[in-house]
């Protein structure tokens, strides 16, 4: 049975996500990177097949799946006591419903292979979010910085520092909701998860923009995702003018022991590649896209 979400009597004490971080600056909005992958985090607990908690996730994933053929947005909770499951998607603001339908059926795929048995786990793609846990996590502002990325190419430009700015300041102003600001040849979006407060968003937008000032400095292009929200920033053209020759992909892996969420440094270098390419092979993600 799905409900709204309701508190657990009984949560389980577990660190959200040890994350594996398979990570690929993405091409802008052109529709072919829509399920680019960006991060992806697991609990380290697992449940046992076959068990209600099982049973529970696969009923809130196939709500959350055939939700998103008609909204943008959705929470859902699925069982009752311990063995309840808390779950969101988001696709990002300018997509359309179809376009969202097909994106969180893809991160669920992904988010099976990735994390096996999880009680908890998240999938970020480049235009859809997907995360469930054991715990009532909804609403629940959380700026935890879970992936970083600066591009190589930088500026020295005190105009586009100045334009970069003026972006900045776009894409925290206002309410809730997706947020899209462009400055001379600068470019930027930023959205937060639609449980968030009006007030809660904007403290969220505000840690991103931070973040994206004091890693990336003056760089061309940079990504900035908190738990709840994240600012992406680039110079017009230069994705499609990125060098064909420079592919990266950047892997992380932390095994973390027990006690409160907890991520690894986001975006670290690349530490085990056959972990990587068994992650990639089973995802389905194909040859890594150009990065400055």
């Amino acid at each position: 049975m799905l409900s709204k979400p309701t508190p657990n009597p009984n949560p389980l004490p577990l660190p959200l996500f040890s994350l594996i971080i398979f990570s690929i600056l993405s091409l802008g909005f052109q529709s072919s990177s829509a399920y680019t992958f960006i991060y992806g985090g697991c609990s380290q607990a697992r449940y046992q097949p076959g068990s209600t908690y099982q049973s529970n996730l696969n009923s809130l994933m196939t709500s959350l799946a055939n939700s998103a053929s008609s909204s943008l947005y959705k929470t859902f909770t699925s069982g009752s006591s311990s063995d309840t499951v808390y779950g969101l998607y988001q696709c990002r603001g300018d997509l359309g419903t179809a376009d969202c339908g097909r994106c969180v059926q893809n991160a669920a795929s992904q988010l099976g292979l990735v994390c096996p048995n999880a009680f908890a786990a998240g999938l970020q793609l480049d235009a859809c979010f997907l995360r469930y846990e054991n715990t009532n996590f909804i609403g629940k502002l959380d700026t935890t910085l879970v992936y970083k990325k600066c591009s190589k190419s930088s500026s020295g430009d005190s105009e586009f520092l100045e334009r970069r700015e003026d972006v900045f300041g776009a894409v925290m102003a206002g309410g809730g909701g997706f947020r899209v600001g462009g400055s001379g040849l600068v470019q930027g979006v930023g959205q937060c998860v639609g449980d968030l407060a009006t007030g809660d968003c904007a403290a969220c937008l505000e840690t991103a923009v931070t973040t994206l000032r004091n890693v990336c400095g003056a760089a061309l292009a940079g990504d900035s995702y908190l738990a709840q929200c994240y600012v992406r920033y680039w110079a017009s053209g230069y994705y499609s003018h990125s060098s064909p020759g420079n592919l990266t992909y950047i892997l992380s892996f932390t095994s973390l022991p027990a006690g409160p969420p907890h991520y690894p440094h986001p975006g670290g270098p690349s530490t085990n590649t056959n972990a990587l390419k068994r992650a990639q092979n089973r995802v389905g993600i194909g040859r890594p896209r150009a990065t400055p």
